[in-house]
């Protein structure tokens, strides 16, 4: 009796990134179809969680003296507006893009200083490094990060920027998270009450 190999991670992952994209398409093209009421109950719940999610990304870090918590916001937002089924997904993507570009953009500055030429390399090199960490689409994140860490004047070290730019994107889509998955939570348990009574 033969087996079959198993998949490598990379295909499995290929596979199941396809899925969540072809289910994240139908339900965008479902969302189109909606009337009006059902288009502003959406909306309106949109809107509802991406301003909870948005500040509980902002009020912690604005609270104890961070004056960049708008960044932790802008994530949350970010992750918030992206389907349910894609919160995940973009949300880990939010998070190497952060790594992997404000690494490259502290690094860059460390090794080969400032200027447009270094910043062109700086952004050249956190694309590539998505890319070669088998994670395209947090390459956008990635480049947008380096150039905050390159072009965004700062008064700390491009260290201190590197962790915080790093913690505050891990805290949106943390707050992200949490407000969305409460909110389906609580939509099930809604649902299954109405089905029940």
């Amino acid at each position: 009796m033969t087996t079959t190999p198993s998949p490598e991670p990379a295909a499995r992952h290929r596979r199941g990134h396809a899925r969540f994209h072809r289910l994240a398409v139908l339900t965008e093209r479902a969302l189109k179809r909606l009337n009006l009421n059902d288009r502003v109950l959406n909306g309106a719940r949109h809107a509802a969680l991406g301003v909870a999610a948005a500040l509980l990304a902002y009020l912690p870090p604005s609270a104890i003296g961070l004056r960049e918590g708008f960044w932790a916001a802008i994530t949350a937002l970010a992750v918030t507006q992206a389907q349910i089924v894609t919160v995940y997904t973009m949300g880990r993507d939010q998070m190497l893009g952060a790594l992997i570009g404000g690494l490259t953009g502290a690094l860059t500055a460390f090794v080969v200083g400032k200027g447009l030429p270094a910043y062109a390399l700086a952004v050249g090199l956190s694309v590539l490094a998505a890319w070669l960490a088998n994670a395209g689409s947090a390459a956008r994140l990635a480049s947008i990060t380096a150039t905050i860490i390159m072009l965004i004047p700062h008064q700390t070290s491009d260290a201190v920027m590197l962790a915080s730019r790093v913690g505050e994107v891990c805290w949106g889509v943390a707050s992200a998270i949490i407000v969305v998955g409460t909110a389906d939570v609580l939509q099930r348990r809604w649902t299954a009450a109405r089905k029940d009574g």
